[in-house]
């Protein structure tokens, strides 16, 4: 090949490399929970992450943001930030959500971040720690691109268990007390009833002699 030819090409591609923005992913800048952890299972939680497109970088317009959540009936509230001030903004529901590259392509002179507000149900987690948001960036062919995941996990703090009442006893019934009756005199004897009628007898007779 022609040396001057060849001294062309290497300064277009040069040239190129200089020109074309480099991509990257994108980085978290900062998280916040509501209310604070540790997480309460079955309670309801909000999250709000910001992202960043790295500085001198930009993102590829045919390449997609996705996230995912372990939080149940998950709402989420997407709002890009264009320096400084809001620009797109999408709403979804359900475990997942995207972010369409064009919406986060800028020249690399801009200063890009999205905010990502969860808002869900903490579900029971039996190792304890629940991912509250996964992102990955997907290239244009549907494969993640390498180092681009970030994960926000969470441990779950364990619910006591309920105090149960004790067993409960059926009322009893207090015993019946029962008085004794006062004690009675005894009654004359039969005997003695008829030994005093002898000498009734005897008395009358007696005084009949006399």
């Amino acid at each position: 090949m022609n040396p001057i030819i060849r001294s062309l090409l290497c300064g277009c591609l040069l040239l190129l490399l200089l020109v074309l923005p480099a991509a990257a992913s994108p980085i978290l800048v900062s998280e916040s929970f509501t209310p604070n952890p540790p997480l309460i299972s079955g309670g309801q939680q909000q999250i709000v992450a910001t992202f960043a497109i790295p500085s001198g970088t930009t993102f590829p317009k045919n390449h997609e943001i996705q996230m995912q959540t372990d939080l149940t009936n998950a709402q989420w509230n997407i709002q890009v930030i264009l320096d400084g001030n809001n620009a797109a903004r999408q709403s979804a529901s359900g475990s997942a959500a995207f972010i369409n590259g064009e919406i986060l392509s800028y020249s690399v002179n801009h200063d890009v971040r999205f905010t990502v507000t969860i808002t869900g149900k903490v579900p029971p987690s039996q190792s304890g720690i629940v991912t509250v948001v996964q992102l990955v960036e997907i290239d244009n062919a549907g494969s993640i691109v390498p180092e681009s995941e970030i994960d926000i996990v969470q441990p779950v703090a364990e619910v006591p268990a309920p105090v149960t009442a004790g067993t409960a006893f059926p009322t009893q019934t207090p015993p019946l007390v029962t008085t004794s009756p006062p004690a009675q005199s005894p009654g004359f004897s039969s005997v003695v009833c008829l030994a005093g009628a002898i000498l009734a007898l005897c008395f009358l007779l007696w005084r009949r002699r006399f």
